[in-house]
């Protein structure tokens, strides 16, 4: 896919971060958005900077974590456009729990984050791909992981999980849209750290008598604030898109430690 003018794109999590980014990139394109978005007070203000400067968009309260809610923003996408030529199951969330260990971890922690990043993108899945494969014309599905999930460790079990398992279904997804020779196909996005909310979208407050915890938390927030920009993400899905790129980078710099990661599988090492 080369030309988006016209075309319609579906983005989860499009009130803020990376999901507005792409939106607005989306626009730039000529392409006509429907932003979706639990959080309804970020949803309307990205609705309404989209609507002024000339954009045809819809948005739609979505929590992703519940398939009619997915059903919903499928049928109101259709109502308003007809068709979808771009989803992107970009919605996720971080947690509270960095610096504990995966026995540690809370388990409604482990419920919304797995719920969010995990099902959300089975959701969106799930509804949209028959609803792409009948259209018969060119489409493309990208789900947002993280180098996370290319990578052996991580300071936030439920993250960490969610982004591997995204980045194999995705995997999986691309492999079975291929063997049926479809005009569909599924791209993932790995984006390293990224300038956003990321890690200001928890649910479940750390105990703050967790120094480790506590310590992590404050580690990864500074890491997110020194990332790079969610505009820089969105080109670089774009670029990838256009070239036919399944896995999508926005950087090298963590190539090493992928690397370290195979070799560790391939001379069967403890990760």
């Amino acid at each position: 896919m080369r030309d988006f003018t016209g075309k319609v794109a579906v983005i989860t999590g499009a009130g803020g971060g990376i999901g507005k980014a792409l939106a607005e990139r989306c626009v730039a394109e000529g392409m006509r958005v429907v932003l979706a978005d639990v959080n309804r007070a970020d949803l309307h203000n990205a609705e309404t900077a989209l609507r002024a400067i000339g954009a045809e968009v819809l948005s739609v309260p979505t929590d992703v974590s519940i398939a009619t809610d997915v059903e919903n923003l499928a049928q109101k996408t259709l109502q308003a456009f007809g068709v979808v030529h771009l989803l992107f199951n970009n919605a996720g969330v971080m947690g509270a729990s960095a610096g504990a260990s995966p026995w540690q971890t809370k388990l409604t922690d482990w419920e919304w984050v797995l719920g969010v990043n995990l099902w959300g993108v089975i959701h969106g899945i799930h509804v949209f791909t028959p609803i792409m494969l009948a259209q018969g014309c060119e489409s493309r599905i990208v789900n947002t992981a993280s180098v996370v999930g290319l990578l052996s460790h991580n300071p936030y079990a439920p993250y960490h999980v969610s982004k591997h398992a995204v980045v194999a279904l995705t995997e999986n997804l691309q492999y079975a849209l291929q063997q049926a020779g479809t005009l569909v196909s599924a791209g993932v996005l790995c984006p390293g750290w990224t300038n956003t909310r990321l890690m200001d979208v928890a649910r479940y407050e750390t105990a703050a008598s967790n120094d480790i915890e506590t310590a992590t938390t404050r580690q990864m927030r500074q890491a997110a604030a020194a990332g790079i920009s969610p505009g820089h993400v969105a080109e670089c899905v774009f670029n990838g898109i256009r070239a036919g790129q399944f896995y999508i980078f926005t950087g090298d710099d963590v190539d090493a430690r992928i690397r370290e990661r195979m070799e560790n599988i391939l001379g069967r090492h403890n990760p």
